[in-house]
């Protein structure tokens, strides 16, 4: 098995790199951003020869933690392991049918469409992938650097392990944490938060207000403190519920991070994402992407205007945050339409 990795300034240039250096036969493993700017894609060749080895000071390219529960299929269909089936050939009519299966709202389906069939790529995954590249903004949080979040969002979209998942991500860099809690009435809030902080060995307290909030948060970052904050669950839709909020959205010291569920209905994420913004979320988390069988609300929340920060597809601390790639969301959205072929 080759694997090589290729530095381009997008994914159509990549692709078009991996097919005359690889041949048609290599099948792309990973895709990411690369701190230049541009994208870095992984890919593989089988071949009786052995891996070729990286460039002199080359590091392998990373793998998102999203990719790897689609790259075993995919080497295995690579080495002739699968179910013998070609991959699937680019088809507008037909990749419009898959995209509805996943509930992408109608317009957002037929955007992806129109922009890979001008990939001019036969690969049906690639045009997807390369169409969903255009729409994806991905800006993780930087663990080692950030200062203070507010985690805002709807009831049950999973605010809480959020906070916790961002934390245990933070020890790891040697951070100091305190957990806030700015809804203390609410039942259990401040429960669930002090039993995580236990088990990460950071401080927890509450704020009722948007002057103490503002105040504790000044204190921490004076202390080089990360603070992450935990609010009550609201419809960002609505007026009043927004404007309720909007006192700590504005605290300029702390960056509001939008917090959804993959398993929403697709029009209603974009409404809600949409809203979050409106409200100053800076950035998004989608959560919950392990439970549900359709990608619909998934790619309609990452490609709704807000920068991705993260995914998660774990209800556990331990699961963490996930960076979904392109290629691997055009897979999640194909692999349920070639399993019906």
């Amino acid at each position: 098995m080759q694997l090589r990795t290729f530095l381009a300034k997008d994914m159509k240039e990549a692709l078009a790199t991996v097919r005359a250096d690889m041949g048609p036969d290599a099948v792309i493993i990973a895709t990411e951003r690369a701190k230049s700017g541009g994208v870095m894609v992984r890919a593989a060749l089988d071949s009786a020869e052995d891996d070729d080895p990286a460039p002199d000071g080359e590091a392998a390219a990373p793998v998102a933690d999203f990719e790897l529960h689609y790259r075993d299929g995919l080497l295995r269909r690579l080495r002739g392991e699968g179910d013998g089936k070609a991959r699937l050939s680019f088809n507008r009519g037909e990749l419009l049918a898959a995209l509805a299966r996943h509930r992408l709202p109608e317009g957002l389906a037929h955007s992806l469409a129109e922009t890979a069939a001008k990939a001019q790529l036969t690969d049906m995954t690639l045009a997807l992938a390369f169409a969903l590249d255009k729409r994806l903004n991905p800006h993780p949080i930087d663990m080692a650097a950030a200062a203070a979040l507010l985690l805002v969002g709807p009831n049950g979209a999973g605010k809480t392990a959020v906070v916790a998942k961002i934390a245990a991500h933070a020890r790891l860099e040697g951070r100091r944490i305190t957990l806030v809690a700015s809804d203390s009435a609410g039942a259990g809030a401040v429960a669930r938060l002090e039993t995580f902080a236990k088990h990460l060995d950071c401080a927890v307290t509450t704020a009722e207000s948007a002057a103490e909030l503002n105040a504790l948060v000044g204190e921490c970052i004076a202390k080089k403190t990360f603070v992450i904050v935990d609010t009550a669950g609201f419809d960002p839709r609505d007026a009043k519920a927004r404007t309720a909020f909007a006192a700590l959205a504005q605290i300029a010291k702390i960056e509001t991070v939008g917090v959804v569920s993959a398993l929403n209905d697709a029009e209603e994420i974009c409404e809600i994402v949409e809203a979050l913004g409106t409200l100053g979320a800076r950035r998004l988390i989608i959560t919950q992407a392990d439970l549900t069988r359709r990608g619909g609300a998934l790619v309609a929340a990452a490609a709704h205007g807000l920068p991705l920060a993260h995914v998660t597809r774990s209800p556990f601390v331990a699961g963490g945050l996930d960076m979904p790639t392109s290629l691997s969301l055009a897979r999640l959205l194909l692999d349920e339409h070639r399993s019906a072929q």
